[in-house]
């Protein structure tokens, strides 16, 4: 069993010592994050913006500009195009037709998979979605309710459960892992749908379980070690917690390897996001969120120090 042993037993890590460098590393991330997000934009998906997708696989890897012509000589909308899992698999996606009738959709598709069958022989058809733009609008605004309560959630719950610090903390740490997972997506411009959103909302369930353990640590210490710095006492929390936070992680990471590579494009993206935040909400749990609390001015013992006194103040003093 040693020899599974990740993290060694014991771990004296200093991580509050380079607490600067990681905020300051965080918040360039964040920024170029929320910069890739206005510049690139996300490539949403049908879920989001409406429109008619079309899935098909081509004998080899086809020329975009030839599949795009093709399309858009068809007089049914213009085509955006992206290439899905293998370099011959492509995504065509067009508005829904006026009319909004299926019979009207299904004949779209009959006649783009007919004209792509003639221009590439053994291009074939694997399946075709379709979405309003009235029930995209209220996807939208459904999904960022939902990442939105999540957060908010979140927050007040740490700072019911601990210190106003914890639930601060908390907030930046998983709105850095939110901002994180919109910029990849931003960057790889991988199509951003429903499975993107539920994979933002897994991500934030994995970081306030591992924050929480660390934060109950933390805690666990204030009453232990009311005499020790706060430095020292989050080192000790966060390297006492650190076996179980690098194998959580990796355990997770090795099912989503194997989802990676066998669950197909259509889990593609989900994966992806849900790899990247593992990777940036352990970092956020270890480096940012921890630390952070000495920036806010957390102290051993805060909440019953600040009782105590409040109690003396009502009793008065005692009488000789």
């Amino acid at each position: 069993m040693r020899l599974l042993k990740i993290v060694p037993d014991n771990t004296n890590i200093a991580f509050v010592r380079v607490r600067h460098i990681a905020f300051a590393i965080t918040a360039l991330l964040t920024i170029a994050a929320i910069a890739m997000v206005l510049t690139r934009g996300l490539n949403m998906g049908v879920d989001f913006i409406g429109g008619v997708s079309i899935e098909e696989k081509f004998a080899s890897p086809p020329p975009q500009d030839e599949v795009r012509e093709t399309v858009n000589a068809l007089g049914v909308g213009e085509a955006a195009l992206q290439q899905l899992g293998g370099a011959n698999t492509v995504t065509i996606r067009l508005p829904v037709p006026e009319s909004a009738d299926p019979a009207a959709t299904d004949q779209m598709v009959e006649k783009v998979k007919a004209a792509l069958a003639a221009k590439f022989p053994g291009a074939t058809f694997s399946n075709y979605s379709t979405v309003s733009g009235k029930v995209s609008d209220e996807l939208i605004q459904n999904g960022i309710l939902a990442v939105v309560l999540a957060v908010m959630g979140i927050a007040i719950f740490s700072w019911l459960r601990y210190e106003w610090q914890f639930g601060v903390s908390t907030a930046v740490a998983i709105i850095h892992d939110v901002l994180m997972t919109l910029g990849f997506f931003a960057l790889t411009q991988m199509v951003f749908d429903l499975n993107i959103i539920a994979a933002v909302l897994t991500i934030i369930g994995y970081s306030i379980n591992d924050k929480m353990v660390i934060d109950d640590r933390i805690r666990e210490n204030m009453r232990k070690y009311r005499k020790m710095g706060m430095k020292e006492l989050i080192d000790l929390s966060v390297n006492e917690t650190l076996p179980r936070t690098v194998m959580t992680s990796v355990t997770i990471m090795l099912a989503l390897g194997a989802l990676l590579i066998f669950g197909g494009h259509v889990l593609r993206g989900f994966t992806a996001a849900m790899m990247l935040g593992i990777v940036v909400g352990t970092y956020s749990s270890v480096y940012v969120s921890s630390s952070l609390l000495i920036t806010l001015g957390l102290k051993p013992g805060f909440r019953e120090d600040k009782a105590e006194a409040s109690n003396a103040e009502r009793v008065g003093p005692r009488e000789g």
